[in-house]
């Protein structure tokens, strides 16, 4: 498993490959080498202590590119090699790996809010699904609002941010730009990016048609949600975006292995094979047939 910043994952991760019959092999980012080596030492003396191998768990202390690179290499060694971290890390994993990858995080997740929605509870979803914690994969990062009611919840958006004491910078285009206070006009690629910030794309649409269009043209196919009170609409949504997950009238903040009652996860597939969405104890498994005979023969 190659990730970035986070030493919890080193923890979740061991417990996983340990309770599945795994071995792992962990190379986290160099800002967190020193808690990494201090956990992996911490899991190999329990196992030694409790009569498991140590050499289960293994941590690769060089944190260089080179090196993980090289991890990347070792198809003799690794059968499948898990990525967690920012889109460029995942990127890289993906180009340059041989060992088959389990693209997982990266969360372009959006909000699109319909002409049928009820924009007092739009809001509170946005704003939590955009503040409550907006550094990881399953914040909200675009907002589409359908044309009929940007301008009566664009305002609303704003003046309940400000009442929370919330501000959000909002990279918005044309339209929605003229409708904001708290926005500046967006890039192409800030519809593209995860910003794992208190910054959020705007888009104002002329349909719900265009809506899931959109949607799926930026999507990077973890979580999803629409905000409406037309069940027909809801539906079709659910069915036609391509996410792990998609909500109805829900923040994407849940989209989460213990939320989702799978308990500790490795990681939030988005890709379709061989798993999807948050990644527990059944997707780290494989199936094995036993057959027992008697002098069985096939004719």
């Amino acid at each position: 498993m190659i990730f970035e910043s986070r030493p919890n994952v080193s923890v979740d991760a061991f417990s996983l490959a340990f309770k599945t019959g795994n071995a792992i092999i962990l190379r986290g980012g160099k800002d967190a080498i020193f808690s990494n080596t201090a956990l992996v030492n911490c899991m190999r003396q329990t196992l030694q202590d409790t009569g498991h191998n140590p050499d289960i768990v293994q941590l690769v202390e060089d944190t260089s590119h080179v090196v993980a690179e090289e991890l990347m290499q070792a198809t003799d060694y690794v059968d499948v090699l898990i990525p967690r971290g920012g889109a460029k890390l995942i990127q890289t994993v993906k180009e340059k790996s041989k060992i088959p990858v389990i693209e997982t995080g990266v969360g372009n997740v959006h909000i699109y809010i319909d002409e049928f929605a009820d924009l007092d509870m739009a809001a509170k979803i946005v704003i939590n699904a955009k503040t409550q914690r907006p550094s990881v994969c399953n914040a909200a990062e675009g907002l589409v609002v359908h044309q009929a009611i940007a301008k009566g919840f664009l305002s609303q958006l704003e003046k309940m941010l400000k009442e929370s004491n919330q501000s959000v910078e909002f990279r918005a285009d044309e339209e929605a730009l003229q409708l904001l206070e708290n926005a500046v006009a967006a890039s192409e690629t800030d519809y593209a990016t995860e910003f794992l910030d208190y910054i959020m794309s705007v888009k104002v649409v002329d349909s719900f048609e265009q809506a899931i269009s959109w949607i799926n043209k930026y999507s990077s196919h973890h979580s999803e949600a629409i905000i409406t009170n037309n069940i027909s609409r809801a539906e079709i949504f659910q069915d036609m975006v391509d996410a792990a997950a998609v909500y109805v009238n829900a923040s994407t903040r849940f989209t989460d292995g213990f939320v989702f009652g799978l308990g500790a996860e490795i990681g939030i597939s988005t890709q379709k094979l061989h798993a999807r969405g948050p990644m527990g104890l059944e997707a780290l498994t494989s199936t094995k047939y036993y057959i027992n005979g008697t002098g069985q023969v096939r004719e």
